[in-house]
């Protein structure tokens, strides 16, 4: 991850910042290999250090390509800054507000996307690991048998975790999502004790080494849910097709949402295009009609269009894109089961 601080580094010289301070676990994990369990505080200078609370030491040691101290206290961390020489500080604009206050009256004090521009491209390493995460979700939802599976929205989404921890996850990279008939129309719907209804919308994901992996399907039944289907189908395929470097994220979104809108049911896609992902399920850039990034080689975004019919159901289809000279879909689950 050396490279990485190197270019944080030259980020905090050109804007003449000494120090550049991540608490975020997965930002102090990006940059060391070290993922936190308690608190952190990975300070990025021309010698990096890790303040680790003891209950890390062993850990954050093993697994830290930064130097390592053991956290004391907010006196102490600020003396040794500043006996450093350092004045002023960069912060990631997620540190929290009752961590600011403990700084600012001795440095000088802003935030920055320093470690957000670094995580948006994606090393072969890191893509490797989405990859492998959405093999064993795919692999697990195939095994789950879904239109033959006779268990509730809760249960089918327990069986579903339970087999990709089987098949070599850590873990959900988010909390499942199984629902259906009526509740399939809220985007985030929550997993009932109630029997499967028609359609059934499943959104899933595994962790594998850390990295996240996200996947939607929905199954459909009658003619007016195939028609709706047919149509997120459509604007799904045509975005994906529309990645690749050089665009605008926000011109991906406008060829979903135009496809959608079209059709007459713009008012009901109430969420962006994608959201990239990583160590983190939710990343940036993301395919959204304000997010004006030019895409790049390297960067892994979902597509998710959906329409939702409020009191009816809702059809989401969601893969996962790898950007190369084209976008190209990680792994192999067909859209449509049956």
């Amino acid at each position: 991850m050396d490279s990485h601080i190197d270019n944080i580094l030259n980020d905090l010289r050109k804007d003449d910042f000494q120090a550049y301070m991540l608490t975020q676990f997965t930002n102090v994990e990006y940059i060391s290999g070290y993922r936190p369990t308690s608190f952190a505080f990975c300070i990025i200078k021309e010698n990096p250090v890790i303040y680790a609370s003891k209950m890390d030491m062993e850990l954050a040691s093993n697994d830290s390509s930064v130097e390592v101290k053991e956290y004391e206290s907010f006196d102490v961390m600020i003396k040794e800054l500043k006996s450093e020489g350092i004045k002023n500080m960069a912060i990631e604009p997620a540190l929290p507000f009752s961590t600011y206050v403990k700084f600012r009256d001795d440095f000088k004090i802003d935030s920055r996307t320093y470690i957000d521009k670094q995580r948006m491209i994606k090393t072969s390493d890191e893509i490797e690991k989405i990859a492998k995460a959405t093999e064993i979700a795919q692999k697990s939802f195939i095994q789950l048998d879904i239109l033959n599976n006779e268990g509730s929205e809760k249960e089918v989404a327990f069986d579903l975790v339970r087999l990709m921890i089987e098949n070599g996850a850590d873990k959900e990279s988010f909390d499942t999502i199984v629902t259906s008939g009526a509740n399939s129309s809220l985007p985030h719907a929550i997993p009932q004790a109630k029997s499967l209804d028609q359609p059934i919308l499943i959104d899933w994901g595994a962790v594998f080494e850390g990295y996240c992996s996200d996947n939607t399907r929905t199954m459909v039944y009658t003619e007016r849910q195939q028609e709706i289907w047919d149509i997120v189908a459509e604007a799904h395929d045509k975005a994906i097709k529309a990645a690749k470097p050089g665009i605008k994220c926000c011109e991906v979104d406008k060829v979903a949402r135009d496809i959608i809108s079209d059709y007459g049911y713009g008012d009901k896609f109430i969420h962006s295009t994608g959201h990239s992902l990583g160590l983190d399920i939710h990343e940036t850039p993301g395919f959204s009609t304000r997010d004006e990034t030019v895409i790049e080689k390297g960067m892994v975004i979902t597509v998710e269009p959906g329409i939702y019919l409020e009191g009816e159901f809702g059809v989401r289809l969601e893969d996962t894109v790898e950007i190369n000279r084209k976008g190209n879909v990680i792994g192999d689950l067909p859209l449509n089961i049956c």
